[in-house]
């Protein structure tokens, strides 16, 4: 077996350059920490989240670093779905990087939790990754080759991999089942040159943790044995990492990004 020479190739281990990525709910939060960075890296990076106004705002500022592309679509249904992956297929013909990150949350005490409230954050969070991924799968296909897989990330959470006190029922779930999917997608469709990996965020600055962060912020961070909260270069180093050559051998994993919340408990 030869031996690889020292330093060879390791110039262009991250480079994200040229490349071509979707990231849904990338207007703000995780999203928006991920696709800046993309974006900073010489990615043409296209973004949508259901509020058009926010998206085109974002996309617009990110823009001064790069190519950032907005395209607004609700994923909650089947034909917001259809329309992004339409939408993205009339203007390329490869994607390269698919960041399923849109999601929501429900949190409602167990003997008042609605059946809208549990089907709505099941079908963002769980059904339409799915879904997404099967329409985008001529574009990841493209993408992708033995060599240099298409890449796809699902956003997962923390609350996926450990029992939360919230009364986010239909949270928790979804995200577990994210992680599950993220594992029988990989092998699925390894043969077709495509990597899946998922992202598990522990407590970063989010709107959808704001109001926690906000009441119980302190006893949070005296949980994680890194006594921060997550700041967006960890999250952007995540995303390079799993979209970058230098995870071309990896797939099927879930990469918990807590400062060591889930791992050391």
């Amino acid at each position: 077996m030869n031996a690889t020479k020292p330093g060879s190739g390791m110039e262009n281990l991250f480079d994200l350059s040229g490349k071509i990525a979707l990231v849904t709910g990338g207007s703000r939060g995780i999203g928006e920490m991920i696709a800046t960075a993309f974006v900073a890296l010489g990615v043409r990076t296209y973004i949508s989240s259901r509020k058009s106004d926010v998206c085109d705002a974002t996309a617009v500022r990110l823009s001064g670093t790069g190519e950032c592309v907005s395209i607004p679509a609700d994923l909650s249904s089947m034909d917001g779905i259809n329309y992004l992956a339409g939408e993205l297929a009339g203007r390329e013909d490869r994607l390269d990087v698919l960041v399923n990150n849109a999601g929501a949350v429900w949190g409602e005490p167990m003997e008042q939790f609605p059946e809208d409230g549990w089907d709505k954050i099941v079908n963002v969070n769980l059904k339409s990754p799915f879904f997404l991924t099967q329409k985008l799968l001529p574009l990841l296909e493209r993408a992708g080759s033995h060599d240099n897989p298409a890449r796809v990330i699902n956003i997962g959470s923390i609350d996926g991999l450990h029992v939360t006190h919230l009364p986010t029922f239909s949270y928790g779930a979804s995200k577990a089942g994210l992680h599950h999917l993220t594992r029988i997608l990989a092998m699925h469709l390894a043969g077709r040159h495509i990597n899946v990996n998922a992202i598990a965020p522990g407590p970063f600055e989010t709107k959808m943790m704001a109001h926690t962060l906000k009441t119980a912020g302190d006893k949070i961070i005296e949980r994680v044995p890194r006594k921060r909260i997550g700041r967006p270069a960890d999250m952007a180093g995540a995303a390079i990492f799993l979209s970058s050559a230098a995870s071309s051998y990896v797939t099927g994993v879930v990469l918990p990004v807590d400062g060591g919340l889930t791992g050391t408990l």
